[in-house]
């Protein structure tokens, strides 16, 4: 029997970045026990934007992490105050988690790169270990380079899925959100913890990990085999309209799902999703001018099977004019 000692998972770590004006910036990483806290806790000295801002790195940074534990919380703090329009710290903040939690050497390192595309592990960037032969900087385009493994963008899914985004004016516009997926090696303790959606305040966030883990239940076999992260191309927004939009993009992410030959595009919300039912939402009447008048060829539209009698004179036929579907559904699965 081999046994692992928690003695070697360091307490803290620490990863440096040159900013453009010259000053070196610590990051520094804490690891203690989560006790029902956020997973990720990020502090910078009377700059709450750029901590909101590491703390999404590394958040979705973590994504095409193939181990998954959620009983540490990470602290990361900054010494010093960087421009806000600085982004070439990411890199060192990624590292500093990463070697707090024993999974890259916490060695003295200093690091320079950004990435947006950190969900899909890809980064612009170089390391200078002070362990590295001769002391030469290593340049990196994805994390798996690291630890000297393949780009591991290649194992995540993404799938965009589209909802009308309704406030009665001018700003009225089809919203897209988007769910990344990566298989785990082990289970999830947590199905909700292994869901991710930075960018979004505590409700909503919630709200978006309970709709998933509830649709997960009901195809029986989405718990706890994944690593989640989702995108919203707005991230002000109110009510859970979207909601069906955001199953049906997991569901496409996992090929639970048949692909469409363009954008998929719903509205309807559940108070049941873990037995797969749809509900109607507000808004019908603007919603559906909305989606008239952007659907385009190849688009699948899916709306609330109560919407079905309630549809205006031609907007079917109007919809199949310009080369789309359109489905009225109250249940999940295979459409």
């Amino acid at each position: 029997m081999t046994t692992i000692s928690t003695s070697a998972v360091p307490a803290n770590a620490e990863c440096r970045s040159v900013l453009a004006d010259g000053r070196i910036v610590t990051i520094t990483a804490s690891r203690r026990p989560r006790a029902n806290r956020a997973d990720v806790k990020c502090t910078v000295p009377n700059a709450p934007a750029i901590a909101e801002r590491m703390q999404q790195v590394v958040r979705l940074a973590r994504h095409t992490e193939v181990r998954f534990d959620s009983r540490d919380q990470v602290v990361l703090s900054m010494d010093i105050t960087p421009n806000v329009t600085e982004r070439d710290w990411e890199l060192a903040a990624v590292l500093a988690d990463r070697m707090v939690r024993s999974l890259h050497p916490a060695a003295p390192a200093t690091a320079q790169g950004s990435s947006d595309a950190w969900h899909l592990g890809r980064v612009t960037g170089t390391v200078h270990a002070a362990v590295t032969p001769a002391r030469e900087p290593v340049h990196i385009t994805h994390l798996g380079a690291l630890s000297g493994h393949a780009d591991l963008s290649a194992a995540v899914s993404t799938v965009r899925t589209w909802f009308p985004l309704h406030s009665g004016g001018a700003n009225d516009t089809l919203c897209w959100l988007e769910v990344s997926v990566f298989p785990l090696d082990a289970p999830a303790a947590s199905e909700e913890d292994s869901i991710a959606a930075p960018g979004l305040d505590l409700a909503a966030q919630q709200e978006v990990r309970h709709a998933l883990a509830a649709a997960r239940h009901f195809d029986g076999k989405g718990l706890n085999r994944w690593r989640t992260v989702v995108r919203f191309g707005q991230s002000r927004f109110q009510g859970g309209s979207y909601q069906l939009a955001l199953v049906m993009a997991d569901r496409l992410a996992r090929g639970r799902e048949f692909v469409p030959r363009g954008r998929l595009i719903a509205t309807g919300c559940s108070s049941a999703w873990h037995a797969g039912r749809v509900d109607t939402v507000d808004g019908r009447e603007p919603k559906l001018a909305l989606i008239l008048d952007q659907v385009g060829p190849g688009d699948r539209v899916l709306l609330p099977k109560d919407w079905q009698d309630l549809l205006p004179p031609g907007f079917a036929a109007g919809v199949r004019q310009k080369g789309a579907g359109l489905a009225c559904i109250d249940k999940i699965g295979m459409i």
